[in-house]
């Protein structure tokens, strides 16, 4: 009895071995790739943008005194510098709609959107003279395109000089009149968007942003603005930022929904599979012992590597089709290895509702727990105290020691 625990234990710890191998290929398969297709998603989509709002600046020529060597002397001049003025932002309307597309490369699900943005804002030109104002806007990144971009100022377009990261253009603003620029576009990006009020502490002032997301799962990244006001807007939301006069260094961000990652569930799922072996086992054991059936070790040993081949199939198979159908792939075939295996080493009914039902069990909904994230602790804890319940109720009238000794399992039953 002891020899045939101490070989299962062993073909126990050779496939908790085997599993963490297996994990720790998909682990680092996921993170080395990461990097590389963030990379190539980023530079065929877009990066994540961060929108800050256009400046509006007039300059002047001002007379100052300097004082300079001639002659290994210092000598006193005057020269003309170049002042710039900014003109306030008195108001700002911005509406933004973010449209999630998920794409996949490799292992890797990448959370990827497009971006419709129309912003309107109200600069003040607060001297008693008519000034030329340059008007720049920061592109909220530089690997990205910007389709349909308008850059107006009060109504009319003005020609633009474009860089690399900056659009800007000059118009003129009357003494102590009013300037309403209109920046708008359609861009892509990655992971997540964000608006930034100004430098590291910024005033906003009579400021108004309202977001759109075709996404329930919206998520603020820490140290970020809270929406005002927020309402169902379809499958998503709409969200205001509305502020009177506000002060911050915080930004307002969104962070897109991930989609579920194969490598990684896949891997989790693996280093997970000895706890369902284990459970896997442990009942084998148990109804066997209670029926007088006996499982030779290699048998245990083949039962094992029915359940590694659930792994092994699904870590390969989730780099060709959907993680869905990758796991119902593994489960069929995990299940029906070890169903026609017992079918002849015991019989149907053993190997159908005994051996069927606990490997769909401890195998496939333990492991399809893991879709749920934040849920397959409480799953898993659940179905151990069922399998706990059940096994003491069966076991309750064993006689373990002479079960032990080689005697008799139940009373009554002939040695």
């Amino acid at each position: 009895m002891f020899r045939r625990a101490f070989a299962i234990l062993f073909i126990f710890a050779c496939s908790t071995v085997a599993w963490f191998i297996l994990g720790s290929t998909l682990f680092m398969r996921s993170q080395q790739s990461s990097a590389t297709l963030r990379d190539r998603v980023q530079s065929t989509w877009g990066a994540p943008h961060e929108q800050s709002p256009p400046t509006a600046c007039w300059d002047e020529r001002v007379p100052v005194t300097e004082e300079v060597m001639e002659n290994q002397r210092p000598v006193t001049r005057q020269v003309e510098r170049e002042e710039w003025h900014p003109l306030p932002l008195e108001q700002s309307r911005i509406r933004v709609d973010l449209h999630l597309q998920h794409r996949q490369k490799g292992l890797r699900w990448f959370s990827t959107y497009g971006v419709d943005f129309d912003g309107t804002y109200r600069f003040h030109n607060p001297t008693d003279r008519e000034r030329t104002v340059t008007f720049a806007l920061h592109f909220p990144a530089r690997q990205a395109m910007y389709d349909g971009l308008a850059f107006t100022v009060n109504g009319e377009a003005i020609p633009r000089e474009n860089s690399s990261d900056t659009t800007r253009g000059r118009a003129v603003v009357p003494a102590n009149g009013i300037a309403v620029v209109r920046v708008a576009y359609h861009s892509q990006g990655l992971d997540s968007w964000s608006y930034a009020l100004g430098g590291d502490v910024a005033e906003a002032r009579d400021f108004e942003l309202r977001m759109r997301t075709d996404f329930a799962a919206v998520d603020f990244p820490d140290n970020t603005l809270s929406p005002t006001a927020r309402s169902r807007a379809g499958r998503g939301w709409e969200l205001t930022w509305g502020y009177r006069n506000l002060l911050s260094g915080f930004r307002i961000a969104m962070s897109m929904p991930e989609h579920l990652q194969p490598g990684p569930l896949a891997a989790r799922i693996s280093f997970f599979a000895p706890v369902a072996l284990f459970f896997f086992f442990f009942l084998m054991w148990i109804l066997t012992t209670l029926r007088g059936i006996e499982l030779h070790p290699m048998n245990y040993f083949f039962l094992a590597a029915s359940f590694f081949a659930f792994h092994l199939l699904l870590a390969y198979l989730v780099d060709h089709v959907s993680i869905h159908a990758a796991f119902v792939t593994a489960s069929l075939v995990s299940i029906a290895l070890v169903v026609s295996y017992l079918r002849i080493v015991v019989g149907p009914r053993f190997a159908i509702v005994e051996a069927g039902i606990a490997q769909l069990l401890y195998l496939v909904l333990f492991s399809y727990a893991f879709f749920f994230e934040g849920w397959t602790g409480l799953a898993i804890t659940i179905g151990a105290i069922l399998t706990l319940f059940v096994t003491m109720q069966m076991t309750a009238r064993i006689r373990w020691a002479e079960t032990f000794a080689g005697g008799a399992v139940l009373p009554g039953v002939a040695r």
